[in-house]
C-alpha cells in the first residue's frame, strides 16, 4: 500500500463541493507567511515611491539633452543615476520573487505535509485529495498573481519616470533585468512556479529535496528564456547604416553586410577567418554589397511579453496536470 493511501474512516461523509474549508484552514495556517509576503509587497512600493520622489526633488543639469549650460559635458543627477542602477534590475527582483513562491509551494505548503503525514489529518475529514491539492495550488496561485500585478504597476510607474531624460541607457525595455517584471510574462512564470512546487512536492515528498529541485528547475526556465528570448518572435532586418538602420529604442540582435543576392555575411564570419584587421576587405572578397541590422524594434515589446506568458502558461498546464496525475497514482 503506498505511502500516501487516503486513510479508511467508520464515518460516512460526503465530500465537499468547494474548496472554502480547505482555503480557510490554509489561511490561518500559513497567516505568518501571509503576513511576511504582505511586508515584501509594501516594502517593494516603497523603495520605487521613495527613488521617485527623490529622483523628481534633485536638481537636473541639462535635463533637456542641451549640453551647452552645463560646459559641454552632460552630469545626470546622483538621485537619477541611483534611480537608474536599482530600476535596471528590478525585473530581476521580481523574478526572484516569483520564484520564491514556487519554492514555498514546494516546501513549507506540500511537501512539509507529505512527509510529516498531516495530510492524513485533512484526507479523514472528508477532503478529497484532489480537493486537498487543488487548494494548495489555487491560494498561492492567486495571491501571487494580485501581489505582483500591483508590484508590477509599481514598476512600470518607476520607469516611466525615467523617460524622456537624455544619455539613459541602464533602463531599456528589453533588458535582461527589466524585461522579465514590466509585463504578464512575470505572471506566467509565477504560476509556472506554483505549478513546478505542487509537481516537485507529490514526486518527492521531501520538504528540503523538493525546495531545491524547484529551485533548479525554475532556474533552468528563466536562464533558457532569458537566453533564447530574442527567438520567440521573429526580427527585423533593416539595411543602411546609421539611425536608418538602428533607433534608440532598438533592441539590437546582430549586424553585417548583404551580397547582390540578398545573402546575408555576418561580421563574425569575417572574424573567424583570421581577418580582422581588415573585415571590410573580407567583406567585399565575399560580394558584400551593403549594410544591414538585425532589430527587435521598441513596438516588438508586446508580442515577446505575450507569446512568452504563452510558453509559461502551457509549461504550468502541464504541471498541474502532472501533479494531479501523480497523487491519484500514488493515493490510490
Amino acid at each position: 500500500m503506498s505511502t500516501l493511501t487516503r486513510p479508511r474512516t467508520d464515518a460516512v461523509a460526503t465530500a465537499p463541493t468547494t474548496l472554502r474549508g480547505p482555503v480557510r484552514v490554509l489561511l490561518r495556517v500559513h497567516r505568518k507567511a501571509l503576513w511576511a509576503a504582505g511586508a515584501l509587497l509594501v516594502l517593494g512600493i516603497g523603495i520605487v515611491v521613495a527613488l521617485r520622489v527623490w529622483m523628481a526633488s534633485a536638481k537636473e543639469l541639462c535635463a533637456d539633452g542641451d549640453m551647452t549650460p552645463c560646459g559641454g559635458s552632460y552630469l545626470p543627477s546622483y538621485a537619477r543615476t541611483s534611480t537608474e542602477l536599482f530600476l535596471s534590475d528590478g525585473g530581476t527582483v521580481l523574478l526572484l520573487l516569483a520564484g520564491l513562491i514556487g519554492v514555498f509551494v514546494a516546501g513549507p505548503l506540500i511537501a512539509r505535509e507529505l512527509e510529516s503525514g498531516t495530510f492524513r489529518l485533512a484526507w479523514a475529514q472528508s477532503v478529497s485529495p484532489a480537493h486537498w491539492l487543488a487548494a494548495r495550488l489555487a491560494v498561492p496561485a492567486a495571491l501571487a498573481v494580485v501581489g505582483l500585478t500591483v508590484l508590477i504597476a509599481v514598476y512600470r510607474w518607476g520607469l516611466w519616470a525615467l523617460r524622456g531624460y537624455p544619455y539613459s541607457h541602464l533602463t531599456t525595455w528589453h533588458g535582461s533585468g527589466i524585461f522579465p517584471g514590466t509585463g504578464p510574462a512575470l505572471l506566467g512564470f509565477a504560476l509556472l512556479a506554483v505549478a513546478v512546487g505542487g509537481l516537485c512536492a507529490v514526486l518527492v515528498r521531501r520538504t528540503l529535496l523538493s525546495m531545491s529541485l524547484t529551485a533548479l528547475v525554475l532556474g533552468t526556465v528563466a536562464l533558457g528564456l532569458g537566453k533564447r528570448r530574442y527567438e520567440v518572435w521573429p526580427h527585423i532586418l533593416r539595411q543602411g547604416r546609421g539611425p536608418q538602420a538602428v533607433s534608440p529604442g532598438d533592441w539590437h540582435l546582430d549586424y553585417g553586410m548583404l551580397t547582390a543576392s540578398g545573402h546575408r555575411l555576418y561580421w563574425q564570419d569575417c572574424f573567424d577567418t583570421g581577418m580582422v584587421e581588415d573585415a571590410r576587405a573580407c567583406m567585399r572578397a565575399r560580394g558584400a554589397v551593403d549594410h544591414f541590422t538585425e532589430v527587435h524594434p521598441a513596438s516588438h515589446y508586446w508580442p515577446l511579453q505575450l507569446v512568452e506568458t504563452g510558453i509559461l502558461l502551457a509549461l504550468a498546464a502541464l504541471a498541474v496536470f502532472a501533479a494531479f496525475r501523480v497523487l491519484r497514482r500514488l493515493h490510490g
